[in-house]
């Protein structure tokens, strides 16, 4: 297994880079108090999901992803603008669906709202369909490569000729610009072969879900070779749910308490009408499902229950502040410089992590990087 270069064998705390650690907006209808079971205090509104920023914001997290859904929730970029006047301090994390979007109009939204922001905005690019329309994995991600690439040169201030498979367009930047006057950081996630591709090729960021840390190791080693392959460099983030108690035991019984009132077919429902159900990263999750144990957990702590209700990242840390905080400097150890948390239901969740575990935590945000070199 590969260890991050600064992590010395003995894996202490201190000796791990800072990491960025950020809460989940449930702006896609998920938030649960059992898993399965919608609840209708719960459902996305302006003003639920304004309330989780604003505690998650209060708690002390560095950043928050505000998903993006066609089918369910709130639009996530009306929802962005909107929160960026209430908060002070807390970075967003905008997840945009490229293949319904118009990239020099979406440039100019997400440079619009980093301004309202105060230029604390980064992008969660998604290699989504246009709506009612479905195109090949491969397809699929080279026009995500090239939104990728429109969205940098417009929003680093330059001016954009691009004769593409997918848009042909020659295009001045907008007037608006960053506040940064750079594009912002474009985390991305994928585990296929032309998802890890397109991240190679485009991403700042490469997100993963859950896995056994060993598979981890292996992922962020591929990707890697494959960014310098392009004389590029990755940096990694983690998603994944989080159940921390006082104690393993409190904290066991509180995940299974999450799937008490589901039953298989309801949660093979849930999974079957994601729009990502069919994806390589979601069979993985499958798969890490099917491999546990009778109690759903795959390794020390990690327990693939979660993914029993939901598609996408299908797996939660469990135990106590130490066993929670252990793992994620497991991770860290690797590589993972960012992690995005979540919990059911996502308010209190967030309050107990943020009481047990965050303070334990040497993090910030993940600011982007400074490459200009500097005389010595």
């Amino acid at each position: 297994m590969s260890t991050h270069p600064h992590a010395a064998a003995s894996g202490k705390q201190e000796q791990l880079p800072r990491c960025e650690v950020s809460w989940f907006s449930a702006l896609c209808d998920d938030d649960y108090e059992f898993l399965g079971q919608p609840d209708p205090r719960l459902l996305s509104s302006w003003e639920h999901c304004r309330d989780i920023v604003l505690a998650a914001e209060s708690a002390g997290f560095d950043n928050i992803l505000l998903p993006s859904g066609y089918a369910l929730g709130i639009d996530t970029t009306a929802f962005a603008a909107a929160i960026a006047t209430l908060v002070r301090r807390i970075r967003l994390l905008m997840a945009v669906r490229v293949g319904e979007s118009w990239p020099p109009q979406l440039a100019r939204q997400i440079a619009t709202i980093d301004r309202i922001l105060g230029g604390r905005l980064a992008v969660n690019i998604i290699s989504s369909d246009l709506p009612g329309e479905t195109l090949a994995s491969a397809p699929r991600y080279r026009r995500t490569i090239e939104a990728m690439h429109i969205l940098k040169t417009l929003l680093n201030g330059q001016p954009l000729d691009h004769q593409g498979e997918f848009w042909q367009l020659k295009v001045e930047p907008p007037r608006i610009a960053t506040v940064s006057g750079r594009a912002p950081q474009l985390y991305f996630g994928g585990l296929s072969e032309d998802a890890r591709e397109a991240a190679a090729e485009g991403a700042d960021v490469y997100l993963m879900w859950p896995d056994r840390l060993e598979a981890v190791a292996a992922t962020l080693d591929d990707l890697r070779a494959r960014a310098a392959k392009r004389g590029r460099t990755l940096r990694f983030g983690y998603r994944v749910h989080v159940v921390v108690r006082e104690t393993e035991a409190e904290a066991r019984i509180a995940a299974d308490r999450l799937l008490s009132h589901l039953d298989a077919a309801q949660g093979e429902a849930i999974r079957a009408r994601s729009l990502d159900a069919q994806s390589a990263g979601v069979r993985r999750q499958a798969e890490l499902r099917e491999a546990s144990a009778g109690d759903g957990y795959v390794e020390d702590n990690l327990w693939t229950g979660i993914g029993r209700a939901r598609s996408g990242c299908g797996a939660a840390i469990v135990g106590d502040p130490d066993q929670v905080l252990a793992k994620l400097n497991a991770y860290r150890a690797l590589g993972i410089e960012a992690f995005i948390l979540s919990g059911y239901p996502h308010a209190a969740e967030a309050d107990l992590f943020a009481r047990h575990v965050l303070p334990k935590l040497e993090h910030g945000p993940l600011v982007e990087r400074d490459t200009t070199a500097h005389p010595a």
